[in-house]
């Protein structure tokens, strides 16, 4: 959990530089003078969904008086729109907070139909409540604008990031073009010659809201990314490396072939030679799918 940190002289100080007395915050966020007092002095802390009415009623934005590193979970993106645990019955329509807390302990995942009524309440759409879902079952899930986490193995290898998000963001990055994830849906279906990708399935698991698939599937998304299926199947990192050695090869063979070869002094067998190997390689370390005999 990626909670805000509470820092109680940055409050008071923030109360006193608007020229505010505590009765004023306390009015604000609904709680005694008193209360306020006591998180400001550090002898009690203000529970997690107070802290955006605290940041309203000294004027302060929310991110720059309680900071949080990290990316918010399910109960991080309750707490900022203001939402206590129990008052998440009135969301989902529930007799109690059951549904939410077992989420937010990573139990049990949310219903479907309680999605879009949280996602709605909490400022955010349904994919970052399913995000910020799998942080609260322990999954490290990106943000789909930031880079790929990638690791560096001794020697200066870069390695491939460990979740499948991670992986479909750093190879998408790797292709000479950018793909929508309708025309990478469409590319893995082609390659794999049956219907195993859709648009929706691939936003998914780019975004991380969908966190495994099976075998076909991403089979089909590493056809579709010009990739072995072991870049995601194989866990063993002598594996990864291999791969992201050979994509780096890759993307310096066809910068070379791109500029004529001939001013980096690469001959054109030499580049088909390369191009050979590297196809070669690549055929032998895709799985070979089985397919139906007839008679």
């Amino acid at each position: 959990m990626s909670a805000r940190r509470f820092d109680a002289q940055r409050l008071l100080l923030a109360r006193r530089e608007e020229g505010l007395k505590q009765s004023d915050v306390a009015r604000v966020v609904g709680v005694s003078a008193a209360r306020v007092s006591a998180w400001e002095t550090g002898r009690s802390l203000p529970d997690p969904e107070k802290l955006p009415r605290l940041a309203e009623a000294v004027g302060r934005d929310l991110d720059v008086l309680f900071p949080r590193e990290g990316h918010p979970d399910l109960a991080d993106l309750r707490a900022d729109a203001g939402y206590s645990q129990v008052a998440t019955r009135e969301l989902t329509g529930t007799r109690t907070q059951g549904p939410v807390a077992a989420a937010e302990n990573g139990q049990r995942r949310l219903a479907k139909e309680y999605e879009q009524g949280l996602a709605d309440a909490y400022g955010v759409t349904v994919e970052a409540l399913r995000r910020a879902q799998e942080r609260s079952f322990g999954h490290a899930v990106p943000e789909p604008d930031e880079p790929a986490p990638t690791d560096v193995a001794p020697g200066g290898v870069t390695m491939l990031p460990t979740t499948i998000a991670g992986k479909i963001t750093y190879l998408l990055e790797q292709l000479p073009g950018p793909l929508s994830d309708a025309e990478v849906a469409v590319r893995g279906n082609s390659r794999a010659g049956a219907q195993v990708l859709s648009e929706e399935l691939v936003r998914g698991l780019r975004t991380g809201a969908v966190t495994d698939a099976s075998d076909e599937v991403l089979g089909a998304l590493a056809d579709a990314l010009d990739t072995t299926p072991l870049v995601f199947r194989s866990g063993d990192p002598g594996v990864q490396r291999v791969i992201a050695e050979t994509l780096v090869l890759r993307n310096q063979v066809a910068a070379i072939a791109a500029r004529g070869g001939e001013e980096e002094g690469l001959s054109a067998e030499l580049l088909a030679f390369i191009n050979k190997e590297v196809a070669k390689a690549r055929a032998e370390t895709a799985p070979h799918r089985d397919h139906p005999t007839s008679g």
